[in-house]
């Protein structure tokens, strides 16, 4: 048998005379950059996420580019986040011109660790008569915190934002492989992206929620955010050819991506919880073994699976034999941002970061997307706990 990493030709399949109809319509209508279909999903999307507004853009990186821009991170402040992450995260701190600074992860959950933020901030940071948090090893301001919602899992966010008012830091948040997760808060439960003053989110065809190519898109309650973002993904234009802002890029999502998505998007709640139902075929199959560890779901944050983690010791081995049985692995992220060459100059070392280093030595991505079955699941699962030994 032969399970590939993700397999999106069935859940295509489902949806392919809508989508070949959606096609003609754009094609007839010769409308592709802009109209109504952009417009529709982005009022779809704010819908479902829960907020006011939904700005669409090119990819994820522009969305988190857009958002750190929208709630005023400027050239030479500081940005908290973790390194156990895609490079994008980072990449749109320091294309706004600011300094990522990393805090490591809590080993259990992936996510941003609230006490190490919290031992960043009162230990390595102080207090400005005018409120302003200046890191005292740099002597930048520390202006957001960016915390990344990792495989579908959302960050705790209620110490975040705690965290956040304390200091009166922006929230920025990177829920870029969390489209539909939830975290429960002061008694309501929140989809991820609503945390903060923006949330950034892609499409990447692999997404729980995917374009036929790239897309992106920024969630916001803000009026005057949503107006500036509009602005800057369209060359800083209020019409044609009148240009109000000097931040301007071309970060449009074209009308064919938009209209996939609204296609995919009245789907992605079923989809989701197919994600769910594989990741519990394959609790029932490898809980009791003490070799693997997996990936965990705390009271109050519901996950969706954009990835199924374990940890094995002997990660290169076992990557190796389930390649040679046809299983499709990932590895999620196998070398931490802190310790990669294009951030030497930030000055971390080895150790520095010890859960996220640990984790990047042991992660390994089973087989996860929406049309998985028990089948496949149960072929990785008897094949994995082999290559153990």
């Amino acid at each position: 048998m032969k399970v590939p990493f993700v397999d999106l030709t069935e859940q295509h399949r489902e949806i392919r005379h809508e989508i070949d109809s959606v096609i003609r319509e754009i094609i007839d209508q010769s409308c592709f950059v802009g109209g109504a279909h952009v417009e529709t999903f982005e009022r779809d999307f704010a819908a479902y996420c829960g907020t006011r507004y939904a700005v669409a853009c090119k990819s994820g990186t522009d969305a988190l580019k857009l958002a750190l821009m929208a709630v005023g991170v400027g050239r030479g402040e500081e940005v908290i986040t973790v390194p156990h992450t895609f490079i994008a995260t980072v990449e749109a701190i320091t294309a706004v011109g600011a300094h990522p600074v990393f805090v490591d992860i809590d080993e259990a959950t992936y996510q941003m660790s609230p006490d190490r933020v919290a031992e960043f901030l009162e230990g390595e940071c102080r207090v400005e008569k005018d409120g302003s948090v200046v890191n005292k090893n740099s002597d930048r301001l520390v202006v957001a915190l960016l915390p990344v919602h990792l495989y579908g899992l959302p960050s705790d966010m209620e110490p975040l934002l705690a965290l956040a008012d304390r200091f009166g830091l922006k929230v920025v948040e990177d829920a870029a492989q969390a489209h539909g997760a939830s975290y429960h808060l002061e008694g309501e439960e929140k989809r991820t992206g609503t945390f903060g003053q923006a949330g950034a989110f892609s499409f990447y065809p692999g997404k729980n929620l995917g374009a036929l190519g790239e897309g992106g898109a920024v969630v916001t309650d803000e009026q005057n955010r949503d107006q500036d973002m509009r602005l800057w993904r369209d060359h800083g234009q209020s019409e044609k050819y009148v240009h109000v802002s000097a931040d301007g890029w071309n970060m449009r999502l074209d009308s064919l991506q938009c209209a996939v998505l609204s296609l995919k998007l009245k789907r992605l709640d079923e989809w989701n919880e197919k994600r769910r139902q594989a990741a519990q075929w394959y609790r029932e199959r490898l809980q009791d073994d003490d070799r693997i560890v997996l990936p965990v779901e705390p009271g109050g944050r519901k996950h969706v699976y954009h990835l199924f983690i374990v940890r094995v010791s002997n990660r290169h081995q076992v990557r190796e034999e389930l390649s040679r049985q046809g299983i499709g692995v990932g590895l999620h992220y196998p070398i931490s941002l802190h310790l990669q060459k294009a951030y030497q100059h930030l000055g971390y070392k080895p150790g520095d970061l010890p859960a996220s280093e640990a984790v990047a030595e042991s992660i390994l991505s089973l087989p996860m997307f929406p049309h998985l079955t028990e089948e496949q699941v149960d072929y990785v699962c008897r094949t994995l706990t082999a290559a153990l030994g």
